[in-house]
This record gives structure tokens, sequence and C-alpha cells, in this order.
């Protein structure tokens, strides 16, 4: 079931409420899943990082000590950070369980990442220089509200509503997924992937790690590989076509991009709408209604497509 959807704006500077205008489209389709939520937002490029992450499960089990346990998660990032050269500008609490840190730095941010995760509890959902997700239980209105993401002014976005099947309710089974390491890459999709464990072995032997055991996390790492080693995003979502088995309609996103893949059966729903000002796509049309004040004329990508926007 889940939904999924995607926006970019293409006129001017690019730069609008793309908070509140995905919530509006995720919330329109809560009924495709209820669970949790999830926002992989870009925000006008700064000259440092930003980077996302959780200290705790939401749904996990809270104590007498949480807050002290948490007081002293934070200063262990933020001083494990400092420790490999990092300099900090801003650290905002998002939620009692997870946190955003702005900070510079000319490191190698897989080394930071790795250091950061060693806190115990601590996961970093995304890193880079326009990038930030948030995802949490919930629905979009819920997830909005909880995060300040309303006022959150952006260029572009992809979105997720969840409905969980085969894995637990929870922020670590929630989408989107950031292709770690790579700064500003993440994926959204709704299907199923019949080749995972082969590519994850695979990519593993490559000298990747996964946080979760979802088909979704592959596909953004795949193609952010391919991208590293110097395909275009149109490029490396053809690729994808031809290696990734299985029946799947995905959304990607980069630091000035969003592009749309559907396998080869085309059965997993995309509507798209395309203007000048503006891209919106999403599992049904009723969201991108809720983001167009006008008479609209959508259509349903072809099987074996890929399509890229940039702003």
């Amino acid at each position: 079931m889940c939904g999924i959807a995607g926006i970019i704006y293409r006129d001017g500077g690019g730069e609008r409420k793309v908070g509140r205008d995905m919530t509006a489209m995720l919330q329109a389709m809560k009924h495709r899943g209820p669970d949790s939520t999830g926002y992989a937002l870009y925000r006008p490029a700064s000259d440092g990082y930003v980077m996302h992450l959780k200290l705790l499960e939401s749904n996990g089990h809270h104590d007498f000590e949480l807050a002290d346990r948490l007081r002293r998660q934070r200063s262990d990032v933020e001083s494990r950070m400092r420790a490999l050269g990092a300099q900090i500008n801003d650290v905002k609490p998002a939620t009692e369980h997870a946190m955003t840190v702005t900070f510079g730095f000319e490191g190698d941010l897989k080394e930071l990442a790795d250091y950061v995760e060693d806190v115990r509890g601590t996961e970093v959902l995304s890193l880079g220089k326009t990038l930030e997700i948030v995802k949490d239980l919930g629905d979009a209105k819920t997830v909005a509200a909880d995060y300040g993401l309303e006022d959150f002014i952006g260029t572009h976005a992809i979105g997720h509503a969840r409905m969980a099947t085969e894995s637990d309710v929870d922020i670590a089974n929630a989408h989107p997924y950031w292709a770690y390491p790579f700064p500003d890459v993440a994926v959204v999709h709704n299907g199923q992937l019949t080749n995972y464990h082969q590519w994850k072995r695979r990519l593993e032997r490559a000298g990747h790690r996964f946080q979760s055991e979802c088909d979704s996390e592959i596909i953004a790492v795949y193609l952010a590989e391919r991208m590293a080693q110097g395909d275009s995003l149109e490029e490396s979502m053809r690729r994808s076509l031809d290696e990734l088995d299985g029946v799947f309609t995905y959304i990607c996103v980069t630091e000035d991009a969003l592009g749309v893949a559907k396998d080869e059966l085309g059965a997993k729903p995309l509507v798209l709408y395309e203007s000048d000002d503006i891209v919106a796509l999403a599992s049904e049309e009723i969201a991108i209604r809720k983001v167009v004040d006008r008479e609209i004329e959508t259509y349903d990508p072809y099987e074996g497509a890929v399509m890229v926007w940039t702003r």
C-alpha cells in the first residue's frame, strides 16, 4: 500500500513552504499509510552541513532516567563531532528524541557519521549541505506539528506515508532513506525488490553499510554509488531498471534534482503534474490537488519510464 510523493519548484529561486506543501500531500494519502510519515526536505544551500539524528525510538521504553540519558547523548554527539574537527554552528532539539546540528567540516563525512553513531542509541538519519530527513510515527499532520515543518522553506522534497506490513512500526523502518554516506541523496519507493539480498551483499562488499532491512535504502545507495562513479542521476536511474528486479515505483532526490522511475511492469501507481513553475507527483491525484490551486491535467508515466527535473 503506502503512499509516496514528490515536489520541486522550478520558478525563480525555487524557495517555497515545502514542508507545508509536502504535509498537505501526505495527509491526503493518510489512508495509504497511517503508521509513520517521513520527509526528505531540501533547504537552500549553505556553506556548511546539516545533520539530523535520532537519539531513541519514539515508541521505545521510557524511564525516569530518560531525560538525563538524552542530555548525555546530545553532549556526546557534540563532543565527538568537535573531536573530528567539526565547527558546530547550531544545535536544535527537533523533539525529545531527535536533534538537528548545523556545522562546518572539511574532513571525511563517513568517518564523522560512523563516530557519531558509536554513541549508544544514536542514528544519523541524514547528512548533507541541503538535505534534512525527518520521520516519525503518526500521520503527516502529527509529524509536521512535532517537528515544526509548516514553516520549513525549501526548494524540493519527497515524502512517504507508511503502512507497516513486514516490519515493525518504528522510526528505523520509516522512509525516506538517506544514501549513507553520500550527502544529499534520498529515496522513497512503493513496491518490492526481489533481488534485495543480492544487491545488499554486493554493496556491503564495496564498503557500504545499511541502517535498515528496507529495500528502499538499497535503491538510494545504488544510485549514489553510480553517481559517484560518474553517471548522471538519469543514467543511474535507467541502469537501475536493468539491474534491480521487482515491482516498484521510486522517487529519488539530490541537491538540485528530483527523478522518478517505474519498473517495466508499471504496476505501482504514480500520478504526475508538470508546469513551468512546479512538478508534483504522488501515488494519488488527490495529493497533487492539495498543492495546485487551479484546474489541472495529470497523467501516469508509462512502464519503464525514467524522468528527471532540475530546479
